[in-house]
């Protein structure tokens, strides 16, 4: 049988180059969800796994060890589905909306919405959740004030983005940290020297692209959809409550999946105290299939009926599949083989930053799983960064900067997929605006060369 140390660097770069055309013809040129696409690279892989000999245990192993990664964030989908339809059925949506429009011009929208992302994604420690629920509210009243969809929604997810990358509440964040042995809040802290540049920089083009007047059709749109949600929503302070109670469990570092449990049991109770009336069987279905808005209001409708279990399966089955994807390419070594040529020939601490972000970047594209895209780099550029004379967090920020917010970018991502399933925005469409994910590595690079901000190791003192 063939071993995976046999496996040359032209022969793992064939093989990751053919995922990648499959994938980018299929997503990108096709325009197809990237569910069978990744589907065919699964496929060809294994195909050249038992061309190779490898038996059917070690493929079936790098599945199962795989799939093993990711079995929280796959229920905490699931989760976010229920808690999108309940949070509209109880009005907390409408109800965010109609105290925005009261709140927010359409002069400064844009870089508002970024800045509240922000900070609400720093307070809860997740993207996923920001965008589903504070991002839905923003988004609905973007459409509302006829502001380019696109470039809302590159907004919501560049400042979910932003919260999700710097709050040691996030997963991610402590995933970059504990890969590279980095202390959590030195990681964050040392994070502000590409973080912070990005940020302003991303505010400046949101507040001259989304820089506009109110118009009197404006003004009448948002005034109609205003009365419309008024209407057919129970629009209260008390909608308020789950988004405070999300503030609480953050503060009390209840896990995600706990955070949504409790969200969801509060939202379901406000629905049966606003109408008693409600049937339990109605009320099943909806947290299954999603909430359906029946208002009259074309816009308003098509911007209100999501969420639902069945509405997160797409996502799902995506998770599912790059994680198997990422367990074989891991089980075999491909990415490590391709990788380690490269990283023996880096001399400069630029190019090593560099070929960091860039290897974050290569994971997202071949794999399109964001874990994976601060794992594998974390391991194979460790010890290169160490050697250079390169402190841990230097290795953390850059895991950051070229794994976590590059997969918003990828339309086979699974952040990406989610995040355009959610808003009703395809990957492609919102991609150029989504400008904290396109800054970050930018300035990390500069980082690496110039050495502003570069974490370096203590010199050890020469003894005499």
């Amino acid at each position: 049988m063939e071993k995976r140390s046999n496996i040359k660097f032209g022969e793992a770069i064939a093989v990751l180059l053919m995922m990648l055309v499959v994938m980018g013809v299929g997503v990108i040129g096709f325009r197809i969800s990237p569910q069978i696409p990744v589907l065919v690279v699964i496929a060809l892989v294994i195909l050249w796994a038992r061309l190779r000999h490898f038996n059917w245990n070690d493929i079936h192993k790098g599945i199962t060890d795989g799939v093993s990664t990711g079995i929280v964030p796959i229920f905490i989908f699931i989760l976010i589905g229920v808690l999108i339809s309940v949070w509209i059925a109880a009005g907390i949506i409408p109800s965010l909306m109609v105290a925005g429009f009261h709140m927010l011009s359409v002069r400064w929208f844009v870089p508002s919405v970024f800045i509240v992302c922000a900070l609400i994604g720093t307070s809860i420690g997740s993207a996923f959740t920001t965008i589903s629920t504070v991002g839905i509210a923003l988004f609905g009243m973007g459409m509302t004030m006829s502001l380019n969809p696109a470039l809302v929604a590159g907004a919501i997810i560049s400042g979910a983005i932003f919260g999700d990358k710097t709050s040691p509440l996030s997963d991610s964040t402590n995933l970059a940290s504990a890969i590279a042995d980095a202390d959590l809040f030195k990681h964050i802290k040392n994070l502000m020297w590409s973080t912070i540049p990005a940020f302003l920089v991303s505010l400046i083009l949101y507040a001259i692209l989304g820089h506009g007047t109110t118009s009197s059709d404006t003004l009448t749109k948002v005034s109609s959809t205003v009365q419309v949600l008024s209407g057919h929503y129970e629009i209260t302070w008390w909608a308020a409550l789950p988004i405070l109670l999300m503030f609480v469990c953050a503060f009390m570092k209840i896990p995600a999946i706990g955070t949504l449990l409790i969200n969801i049991a509060v939202a379901v109770g406000m629905i049966f105290i606003e109408d008693p009336t409600t049937r339990v069987p109605a009320l099943v279905k909806m947290m299954e299939t999603g909430f359906v808005s029946h208002t009259g209001n074309q816009a308003v409708d098509a911007l209100l009926s999501r969420g639902g279990i069945s509405s997160m399966m797409g996502t799902v089955s995506l998770i599912f599949m790059t994680l198997s994807l990422g367990g074989l390419l891991m089980k075999f070594d491909l990415i490590q083989i391709a990788m380690k040529p490269l990283v023996d020939r880096l001399h400069r601490n630029g190019d090593l930053v560099t070929a960091g972000i860039f290897a974050g970047i290569a994971v997202n594209l071949f794999v399109g799983e964001q874990y994976l895209s601060t794992i594998l780099p974390g391991k194979a550029f460790k010890k290169p960064f160490n050697d250079h004379g390169l402190d841990n967090l230097a290795l953390s920020r850059v895991l950051e900067d070229g794994g976590t917010v590059i997969n918003y970018l990828v339309p086979w991502g699974v952040a990406s997929s989610f995040a355009a399933g959610t808003l009703g925005v395809s990957t492609l469409a919102f991609l150029p605006f989504c400008f904290f994910s396109l800054l970050s590595p930018v300035f990390s690079i500069l980082s690496g060369y110039t050495g502003i901000g570069l974490k370096k190791l203590p010199q050890t003192p020469v003894e005499g």
